[in-house]
């Protein structure tokens, strides 16, 4: 008997749950743009959604984390973009391959920009740190060292360096950098990514 009185509380609290999360993520999208991503705190999203600081911060670290999950099925889609477009193109070099990917981040960046830069720009003691343990981060540059291996593998190179160099162009293509050589530069998106793959990636 005791039993059965206590089997429907777990099902209400992650009821509740999916409902908390549920209004934090309609709060902060509305929040962000009406204000924009750097402008919005965590504590703002908390009294707009009613709910104490604490409940928040329970399921988000921080304003990174909100950011991640409202654009977590944008990242999904950009993936299985990628396997599909490896998939269909087994044959093509890798380097051809690693300026296509490049080619989706790009397009995903621009399609997503505020929510991308508030994933990368987490506040923490060491923000790069911080982004390099993002999903997103460590997916694409999974993916990226992968292909920067084969091209080695060809090329019957000793030493590929292939992390270092999957870095460095996730940098160049980091929130800051990317919209300095655009904003400041005054770069196309295009020119961004032809100067990307002949640095990085080109033979």
């Amino acid at each position: 008997m005791g039993n059965e009185e206590n089997t429907p509380r777990p099902r209400t609290e992650r009821r509740d749950a999916a409902k908390n999360r549920q209004l934090i993520l309609d709060t902060a999208q509305r929040l962000f743009e009406q204000y924009g991503v750097e402008q919005v705190s965590m504590n703002q999203i908390a009294t707009e959604a009613q709910i104490g600081p604490g409940t928040l911060y329970r399921r988000y670290k921080n304003k990174g984390e909100v950011c991640l999950d409202l654009i977590k099925d944008s990242v999904d889609l950009f993936f299985e973009d990628i396997e599909d477009y490896l998939e269909e193109n087994e044959t093509v070099s890798p380097n051809q391959k690693l300026k296509e990917i490049i080619s989706l981040f790009i397009r995903f960046r621009e399609k997503k920009a505020q929510l991308l830069t508030g994933v990368e720009e987490t506040k923490s003691t060491n923000p790069l740190k911080s982004r390099t343990k993002s999903p997103l981060y460590m997916e694409l540059h999974q993916l990226l060292v992968r292909l920067f291996d084969e091209m080695t593998a060809i090329e019957q190179k000793p030493h590929s360096h292939s992390i270092f160099k999957a870095d460095m162009v996730l940098m160049a293509l980091s929130s800051d950098s990317y919209f300095f050589q655009k904003d400041v530069r005054n770069y196309t998106p295009e020119e961004i990514l032809e100067l990307v793959y002949s640095t990085f990636i080109a033979k």
